[in-house]
């Protein structure tokens, strides 16, 4: 990897089965003023990759909640944004967290500044893969690489199960809340991510805000486009910024 062209390159794909990096031929050109209805979770995340791309002491990020609420598209519109002033991503699948330190050894002396990328992240009851991203991400002897971030999305905010029988062992001692050891391990690898970013199912007048931006050149009748839009997310559940996307391909 220590060849890999990160100067004219933007974005890879970690493939562990050959241990090396492939560039992404198509990358999503997601832009942050496309995403609508998450504008507080959109200026923190930009305000953080600005400060990394400028070396200024930047956190790693966990953007979770609902789905289809536009994490995995926010983190991938930071790469159009800042390519051109040296941002670079590469996309690790949660099965291949076990190969982070080979995929971040090359990377150390390079000019560039790299987001690591793993979408979807969570990890099951017994896995242990976490413990290698634990130590990535800060809790190893050497410090974590000051040209490297993760960014991730996932459903769930700790991003490990969290069963009732967690919290049987907690208690307050003089006021404070001691969490038990099972909640206090699944708690710390959370903790790692310096940016929390919360997402949640958006309000109908938002759901057709966004309806009303792909639809942006409809000359057609607006109540009669949004009531379709609404019947539309009634059927699937929920109201988010994937389903009004999913409405203007349908749709149109």
């Amino acid at each position: 990897m220590t060849d890999f062209d990160w100067k004219n390159t933007h974005a890879a794909i970690w493939r562990s089965g050959s241990q090396r990096l492939r560039t992404v031929r198509r990358v999503d050109p997601v832009v942050p003023d496309q995403l609508l209805g998450i504008e507080r979770q959109k200026q923190a995340l930009m305000e953080n990759t600005r400060r990394f791309l400028h070396g200024r002491g930047a956190n790693n990020a966990l953007l979770w909640g609902s789905r289809g609420t536009g994490k995995s598209s926010l983190i991938k519109a930071m790469l159009n944004a800042y390519g051109e002033q040296g941002l670079r991503m590469i996309e690790v699948d949660a099965g291949d967290l076990g190969d982070l330190p080979e995929i971040i050894d090359p990377l150390l002396d390079l000019p560039q500044r790299f987001v690591i990328f793993c979408d979807d992240l969570s990890f099951e009851q017994g896995d242990s893969r976490y413990k290698g991203l634990k130590r990535v991400l800060e809790g190893s002897l050497e410090l974590p690489p000051e040209n490297v971030v993760v960014y991730a999305s996932s459903n769930r905010r700790h991003l490990l199960p969290e069963q009732a029988s967690d919290n049987q062992g907690t208690r307050v001692v003089d006021t404070e809340l001691h969490h038990a050891d099972a909640v206090e391990e699944k708690i710390s690898l959370s903790d790692r991510f310096g940016l929390w970013l919360s997402f949640y199912p958006i309000s109908q007048p938002e759901y057709l805000e966004i309806v009303d931006f792909y639809f942006r050149d409809w000359s057609g009748d607006r109540d009669e486009l949004h009531a379709e839009a609404v019947r539309f997310a009634q059927s699937r559940g929920v109201r988010s910024g994937r389903v009004a996307r999913q409405f203007f391909n349908s749709y149109a």
